[in-house]
Order: structure tokens, then sequence, then C-alpha cells
């Protein structure tokens, strides 16, 4: 920000109200003007301020190459500025007019933030030259003197404020203190630091670290349970802009500067800001599948074009859905220091009470109530984990942390969500700070199917305590695979150690209900199982359903199978199939029947994750008991091809191509590619205005590649009728 706006500033400062001596100090963005002559008192005749020792250049050691920005892992940020990690040496150098001679000149740094910067918030670090440096705590020293320079050692707290410094030297003379002048070139990021032990956000394993902080590429694990699908996201945490965008969003919070070195107010704060619920956040959800005015959530490949649309235009981006929201929040952790990383849950509890249960309702027919189902389990659910201590809580449950930025409840009046100890949700503690019965619901609920009787009773057809929360993933380290972490989350189903945790939630507050009004009955003499057929999109399929009879008795049962085309939130959109047939079930024997799926019958309602959903019930008609059990599935969707031509050479042009097969029985209208790959090109958009049937599609672009190593190409086509189309590549960028 320039002089001149700031006396405009001033103008319009903020009024004070009585409550505090100066206005919140929460922008980053703003400044105050600091005076470069400060004077003690009258100046005698003759005073000129080129007598005394006074600064001519001071340089920052601030290229990618030079000894600060490889020593903090900072050398991949995209800009001239320099970056720093907290608690950690850097260096500066400084020449002054004249040899610096310590037994008579005196000069000392100043670190300034915000508009109101004060010593004891951290918002204005004056530094004194000494011969020590105490690890963890600001101080400067002089490692080397040359003529008129003089190279220093700088060290930064390990627990100072986060974000953008500007810098002065301030040189005493007897009749006042002279300043430089604001020089932004000369301003320093200072960012989290998980290489230092004495910062809460350190992690000990250098593998861990590459992974969780420094990879600007991640995989988000989606699908369902029993198809899990994965595509590469670009988090791009070093792009040109993206760590002033992230700094941004720590404004708009308002959260106060001398809050900012503390990543647990961080998180928290900004898994509000990263949704658009409550205070024009970053990205506007949608999940009913009109993305009109926007873009569909499932064309995004990335953070990156994301972020800087907020940071320009300070309106909330459209649309996103759970991937989109952690795949920002994670650009935003990795981007300022604190390890990360994306988290699916495959069929996650949506629970509108609370009470550990989701309720659904049958009708006499043993059809699905929608009226009274409120409850819905979502296919997958996409959460982030921070990692950090917790000094706020008892020792033990530091480590990795939940926090989500999907607005899904509302915490404290915002819709956020975390941060919360992935150890105390696994041992039932939930009684710690933040949201931790909301995330323990997500992963431990037990789906109750019940049916009122004529006379009001509610009978229990079936309890099923191991569908939800049965597979927990994250991307493994070094590489693109899965890693299962379930057991951090809960102990083995149905194990002594899982039924303390439960109580011991149950104990802090978690509500679970009684059975005490409600007659449970299950049927135990006849087991029922369904599987469906793996099914590319737009091609028939089959569902099985088997009965297994270990009673002695003869039993037929009225078998109803319902198809829905569902939201990837379990949220049902309409019913496509409805097929209802008598089995006979011969004792101690296991039979299976068949129901055949067109393609005609889905296709044209269906949704963008292609997710279909079924019910199927069964009454016994000689015992009067209900059987229900319940699956989702996702259609195989056809994938992205990319290929390179020629060499690829760091700063040489190359081509990229991208093809696609329309393998729909119908034309697609207004289709949109995208591609990006951080370090190799930016995103670019294509617009087709129609693929036909069986249709070829070739997109060839001209890019030039940045950074040499093994970078990552991701594609994404979209448009109404065909959703979640991906492919990827990756690409070994060369040396020049």
């Amino acid at each position: 920000m320039s002089e001149t706006t700031n006396t405009n500033e001033e103008k319009k400062k903020p009024s004070l109200n009585g409550r505090r001596a100066v206005p919140s100090n929460n922008s980053n963005d703003e400044e105050n003007e600091v005076p470069e002559i400060e004077v003690f008192g009258l100046i005698p005749r003759g005073f000129n301020p080129k007598d005394y020792l006074h600064v001519v250049d001071i340089h920052m050691f601030k290229e990618p190459h030079e000894i600060n920005k490889q020593q903090h892992h900072t050398d991949k940020y995209y800009s001239p500025k320099l970056i720093v990690r907290r608690g950690q040496l850097f260096q500066i150098q400084i020449d002054f007019n004249r040899p610096y001679k310590p037994e008579t000149d005196q000069f000392w740094l100043e670190y300034l933030i915000g508009r109101y910067p004060q010593q004891n918030k951290g918002t204005y670090i004056p530094i004194l030259v000494d011969d020590v440096l105490k690890p963890g705590r600001w101080g400067a020293k002089i490692t080397h003197k040359e003529n008129n320079s003089v190279r220093m050692s700088i060290m930064s707290s390990a627990t100072c404020i986060v974000g953008k410094f500007r810098l002065y030297i301030a040189v005493w003379t007897p009749f006042g203190i002279l300043r430089t002048h604001r020089n932004p070139a000369i301003d320093t990021y200072i960012l989290f630091n998980p290489w230092c032990q004495e910062d809460a956000v350190y992690l000990d394993d250098e593998k861990e670290r590459e992974e969780y902080v420094l990879n600007d590429v991640g995989i988000v694990f989606h699908g369902n349970i029993n198809d899990i699908k994965l595509r590469s996201w670009s988090y791009g945490q070093f792009e040109e802009n993206i760590l002033d965008a992230c700094l941004f969003l720590m404004d708009k919070a308002e959260l106060e500067l001398s809050g900012r070195g503390n990543p647990i107010k961080i998180c928290r704060v900004a898994s509000a800001v990263i949704n658009s619920r409550d205070d024009n956040g970053v990205l506007a959800g949608s999940w009913d599948n009109t993305y009109t005015y926007g873009v569909a959530p499932s064309a995004w490949t990335g953070s990156v074009d994301i972020l800087l649309e907020y940071y320009s235009s300070k309106q909330p981006v459209r649309y996103g859905q759970c991937w989109v929201f952690a795949g920002v929040f994670n650009t935003f952790l990795r981007c300022l220091g604190i390890p990360a990383r994306l988290v699916t849950n495959y069929s996650s509890a949506h629970d509108n009470n609370a009470n550990l249960q989701l309720d659904f309702f049958l009708d006499d027919k043993g059809e699905v109530d929608t009226k009274l189902t409120k409850d819905s389990v979502w296919n997958y659910h996409c959460w982030n984990e921070a990692w950090m201590t917790r000094p706020d809580l008892p020792v033990g449950f530091g480590g990795w942390q939940v926090v989500d930025g999907t607005p899904q409840e509302t915490s404290d009046g915002m819709y956020r969500c975390g941060p919360a100890s992935v150890q105390a949700i696994k041992h039932g503690h939930v009684c710690f700070q933040f949201d931790a019965p909301f995330v323990y619901a997500e992963v431990n609920s037990d789906i109750v199917y019940s049916r009122r009787e004529k006379n009001g009773t509610q009978v229990i057809e079936k309890i099923d305590t191991t569908h939800i929360g049965q597979l927990i993933v994250t991307k493994e380290v070094g590489g693109d695979g899965m890693m299962e972490i379930t057991e951090e989350y809960k102990f083995q189903e149905g194990s002594e150690e899982e039924r303390l945790a439960l109580e011991t939630a149950v104990m802090y507050g978690v509500k679970k209900q009684t059975m005490q009004d409600t007659m449970y009955r299950p049927q135990t003499d006849v087991d029922m199982d369904f599987q469906v057929q793996k099914a590319v999109l737009g091609s028939d399929f089959k569902v099985t359903i088997t009965f297994r009879n270990k009673s002695h008795n003869y039993y037929t049962a009225t078998t109803y199978l319902s198809g829905n085309i569902v939201f990837y939130t379990g949220v049902t959109k309409n019913e496509f199939k409805k097929h209802s047939f008598s089995a006979k079930l011969e004792p101690s024997s296991s039979s299976a029947f068949d129901v055949v799926i067109k393609s005609s019958e889905y296709l044209n309602d269906l949704l963008d994750q292609a997710s279909l959903h079924f019910f199927v019930t069964a009454r016994i008609n000689e015992t009067g008991k209900t059987l229900a059990t319940q699956k989702a599935t996702v259609l195989e969707i056809p994938t992205l091809k990319i290929k390179t031509q020629g060499e690829t050479v760091a700063g040489k042009e190359m081509s990229v191509t991208v093809k696609f097969t329309n393998p729909l029985k119908k034309t697609l209208d207004n289709v949109t590619l995208r591609l990006e790959g951080p370090g190799v090109l930016r995103t670019m958009k294509k617009e087709f205005r129609q693929i036909p049937m069986n249709a070829t599609l070739i997109w060839e672009v001209k890019c030039i590649p940045e950074r040499p190593g093994l970078q990552k190409l991701i594609a994404s086509l979209n448009c109404d009728a065909l959703r979640h189309v991906y492919g990827e590549l990756n690409v070994q960028i060369q040396k020049p």
C-alpha cells in the first residue's frame, strides 16, 4: 500500500468505541506511517543526517537458489520477496555509507505488521544487535564485516505471527533516530515451520514434511465403499499470488494479527471462511445439480483458480462440494506451512439430531418413507487433517486434528468444524473442543430401520452397526496410492475398546437414543444381502439379491427393490426403478434372484457423480418380520487420455494433447475442458459446442514448463450430461 493511500486512510480512521485505546489490528494489508527521522528534542543548526551512519542498500538473499529460500524450504514459492519460516536463522546484508564501528555506531532492526503495531502484541518487533542468538527467540548477530557492509544472521521467534512483515533499519544519533524509508521490496513473509522443534506444527519425519507441506499435488478419493475412485487435485500452494490470497483469507475472517501465530485459531477461522454461508467466504456450495452462473464442482482441477478469483473479486466463487472445500483448505494450510492432508470417510453419517443413529423409517409395504426419513448417509465425505500441538487440551491429544470447511452444521453460530483431535475422537473423549461430537457421529453412527405399527408402537426391524465410517483413507506418503487410517479414528468394530470409547462418548454428552418406547424384533433365521454388478455409464447391469434360510421351515418373502438416483450426499433425487417379486425360500439353503437395470431407466435423470442407491426390503410372510438393507453404487465414468509430444525440458516449449471419446448414446452439448499442472502450465480452458455419440475429441496445447522434476498434468471434462470425467499424467521435466 503506498504512502498516499495511507494519508487518505488516516482521514477515515475507524472511530474508537470507548472500549479500547487502539482499534483492532486485524489486517495484514494495512500499514501505518513510520517517521524517517524521529527527533529527541530541538535540532541544533548545522545538523546533517548524512554525517551519521546511514543505510545505502539492503540485500535479502531472496532468490530461489540463494541461501535463505534453500534452507527454509521456500524455494518453490513463485514470489520475488523473502519468505522464511519462523524459529530458524536467515541472512541479510546491510550496506552503509561508511564502515560500521561497533564502539560508536548503534543500529537495530524493526519488523512491523499491520496498521497499529504494538510491541506487547508481537506486531512491532525491535531487534538489537547481539553477540549470542537464543534458539526460537528474536535476535540479530553480525557474522561478517567487509568494507562498508555487514552480514547478519537473524533469528525469528518460533511462536511469532505468521504473515507479511515490513522491515526498517533504525540508526541512533545524538539528536534522533534515522530510519530507512518504506521499501516493499524488502518485505519478509514469515511462515509456520514444521522443521523447527519449538514450533507448534513441528513434524519429525522428513518424508512426511515433504508430503504434507511441500507436495503441491494430491489425490482425492471418491466413489463409494464398494467402488473407490480417485482423481488428482492441484493444490498449487507455491503459485504466484497464492500466499497473498491465503493471508487475505485471515484478513477477511478479521482474525486479530496477534492471534496469527496460533495454528488452532487459524484453523478455526479458516474452516468458516472457506465456505460462504455466513461470512461471504471463498466458496459457495451447491448440491442440487444446477450450476448456473458458476462452475460445476466436478470441473475444478485444483485450488489456484478458486483462490485467485476470490482474492481479486472478494466475492464467493461458485460452486463447491466437499472435496473442493477440502482441496482449497489443504492449499491454505500447506501454503502457510501447517502440515495438512485431505481425508475421505466412506459412508459418512449426516445425523440431523446428533443422536448417534440414522433413522430410516419404513411404511406398511416395507418401502422407505421419504417424508419421515431426514438423516442421510453420504457415499463419502472429504475433510482435512492439520498437524499441531494442542496446549489447550490435556497431554496426548496433539497430532492430527480434523478441520472441515464444508458447511454442514453451525458451531458457535457459524458454519465451521474443528480443529477436533483425532485421538480424542478415537477414545470417545468428545468433551474437548472443537466439534468432536459431530465428527464422532460422522464415523460411528448406527443405522436403525424402524416401522410404526397401526397401534402406534414403533418396531425396530434392523440395526446396522457397521455401515457408517467403514473406511477412512488418505493419500500415502511419497506415492499416489491409498493409505487406510480408519484405525486412527476408531477401534476394531465389536471390540471391547470400541464399546468403552462409545460409553465414554455417551458419558461426555453424545446423545444415544434408548430403546424403551420401541420394540426390537430382529429376524434371525433368514439373512438377506445383495450385490450390484459393476457397470459402465450407459450400459445395462443387474442386481443380485441373495437369501439364506437357516431354519428348517419353508418361507416366502415378498421382496421389494427401489432404485434411486442420489446426490453423493445420499439425498434422493428420484426413484427410477420399482420392482417387487415373491421369493420362495427352501429350508437350510440359499437362493439368488436377479433384477435387470436398463440404461434407459436411469440415464435421463443421472446426476453428476453417476451415483445410484438401492434399498431392498423383504417381508417374510409366515412370520411378518421384515429384512432391510441398502447399498450405493457408482457407474464407471470414461476417462481423458493425456499425452505429451517431443522433449519435456524446463524453459522449452512442449506440446500436450487431451483425448476423449463420447461413450453415451447421445450428443454432448456445451462441453468444457480444463487442463492444469503446477510448474508446467497455468489452467487453460476450451469450450466445445458438441461431441456426437462415439466421436473422439482431441485438444492440443502448447506450454513452457518452469520447474524441472516430476510434475503432474490434470484434466477435467464437464457438461450437463456428463461430469466427473478426469485424466492425469505424470511428466518428468528435465533440467535445461
